[in-house]
């Protein structure tokens, strides 16, 4: 007799709606992160922040700030990954997913490949995205699983 303790079922359905959810949640705080950030210096918002090569920088401080705010929409969406995929092991596909569907737009935006400093934001966050949600899948995943020790009345 097979065990079914934590089986996979190949689900298309479920696993399309969690890359379109977490694609959501990548652009939803990855905005309010940087209208935080434009808040703090009084920059207008633009699409451009979000898809454009140039704002990623390392010599102005709007760059510098954006690519804070990029960091920090890592550490949410890492907590995306840990409420709505909840597997450790999935953690690193979903990323990449993310950060690929990302890299793509960009690409379309701007009609050229990404510039180094894009490159070295868009790793850094891929790899803390996967580690944090990974570690706090993994944590959840071995939670104890309690046991009743009290008198069994019922048998």
């Amino acid at each position: 007799m097979a065990s079914n303790f934590r089986s996979y079922i190949w689900d298309p359905v479920l696993i399309i709606c969690q890359i379109v959810l977490m694609q959501c949640i990548y652009y939803s705080f990855l905005g309010l992160w940087l209208a935080g950030v434009d808040s703090l210096v009084q920059s207008s918002r633009s699409l451009d922040q979000i898809f454009s090569y140039e704002v990623l920088g390392f010599a102005t401080m709007q760059g510098r700030l954006s690519m804070m705010a990029f960091i920090l929409n890592s550490l949410t969406c890492a907590l995306g990954l840990w409420f709505f995929i909840r597997r450790g092991k999935q953690c690193l596909d979903f990323t990449v997913t993310v950060h690929f569907f990302h890299m793509i737009g960009c690409w379309i935006y701007n009609s050229h490949l990404p510039s180094l400093s894009w490159w070295l934001v868009n790793v850094a966050c891929i790899a803390l995205m996967a580690v944090i949600g990974e570690y706090l899948c993994m944590r959840t995943e071995l939670r104890a699983i309690p046991v009743n020790t009290g008198p069994k009345s019922n048998l």
